[in-house]
């Protein structure tokens, strides 16, 4: 039983795995807008209620790692070093898995690019970010020892969680990504913006 229960799961994560890149590929060589359902199911090889069961939007098969995203967040939180603050550990995971991606991945670029430039993934994009930043909000608070609610700890993974799209296409993204989170820890000082 439990051999024909791992490979029917495999045989799952096959298809939509199959899916998300068919979507991929489709929608970055011809625009968000100008591809179907039908289209991506086709690419893939599947009927179109297949493409459904697995996901429940066309925008889902743009962002099919939306929940290894924000368990990523909340581990570099949870599992960070001893004696490694919340911010370290975000902004070192950050730059990890966002900013050295997008400008060292063509692939994850030409991703990003399409998102930014379509509404309807941007929309998108956004409420899975809010999704995210309430389980990294529940993380800090728990992490910190904050109360749960604390609006402390709301601003802090709201400014997190916007960090990524603040420094995409900027010149020096890494960099730029530093000086968000020494203002996170450091605040302005006696800097006179």
């Amino acid at each position: 039983m439990t051999e024909t229960t791992g490979r029917r799961e495999r045989k799952k994560a096959q298809t939509r795995k199959a899916l998300a890149d068919a979507a991929r590929r489709l929608f970055i060589e011809r625009g968000f807008d100008n591809v179907g359902v039908r289209d991506i199911a086709a690419e893939a090889d599947v009927a179109l209620t297949t493409l459904f069961k697995h996901f429940p939007s066309k925008e889902a098969l743009v962002f099919d790692e939306d929940e290894g995203m924000e368990a990523a967040l909340v581990a570099a939180v949870r599992d960070r070093a001893t004696g490694r603050s919340v911010l370290q550990a975000l902004r070192d995971h950050l730059a990890r898995t966002r900013v050295t991606m997008s400008n060292e991945n063509p692939e994850f670029a030409a991703f990003y690019q399409l998102v930014q430039e379509t509404p309807a993934l941007r929309e998108y994009m956004h409420k899975m970010w809010l999704k995210h930043e309430t389980a990294l909000a529940d993380a800090i608070a728990e992490s910190t020892g904050a109360p749960q609610g604390d609006v402390r700890v709301a601003a802090l993974a709201r400014f997190v969680m916007e960090s990524p799209s603040l420094v995409y296409g900027r010149e020096e993204p890494r960099r730029s990504l530093d000086e968000i989170f020494d203002l996170l820890e450091h605040g302005w000082g006696d800097s006179s913006l």
